[in-house]
């Protein structure tokens, strides 16, 4: 649980994920989470599963690379990204941010960029498995 970005196909703990970050100073004031789960509507269509994959690597590394971005843009103390990959049932979590400042509005900021910047930079990609079949989802930030 050390690992500040991860990609696994677990479940996460939100509970443990702030618990973490926590320890890592006294001075963090403000923290702002982002907790993406699985719908189980896309458009018009109903979703009983959502598929991640990954160039893991790669995935890690940019995700790594956002979390470094993210702390010097914003002065965070520290930051947090989890990302399940496998396949995913609705009602099910996705995705995790925390985001820890000495205040709120950098917390809430760097949250934001950070979910923005990770469904734009990283390659994850998602496939909709549907009564009526599956189907690879395009890309929307």
């Amino acid at each position: 649980m050390d690992d500040a970005v991860r990609l696994q196909q677990k479940d996460f703990s939100l509970d443990a994920e702030v618990a973490a970050l926590l320890a890592q100073s006294k001075r963090i004031g403000g923290i702002a989470t982002f907790l993406g789960c699985a719908r189980d509507f896309s458009g018009e269509h109903e979703v009983c599963e959502i598929a991640f994959e990954a160039y893991h690597d790669m995935a890690l590394a940019e995700l790594s690379s956002l979390r470094e971005e993210a702390i010097a843009r914003f002065g965070l103390i520290d930051a947090r990204i989890v990302h399940r990959l496998g396949t995913v049932r609705a009602g099910e979590n996705i995705v995790l941010i925390v985001a820890g400042a000495e205040h709120r509005p950098p917390a809430f900021d760097a949250c934001r960029w950070l979910i923005d910047e990770l469904k734009a930079r990283a390659p994850i990609w998602k496939k909709e498995i549907t009564p009526q079949g599956e189907s690879w989802v395009t890309p929307h930030p």
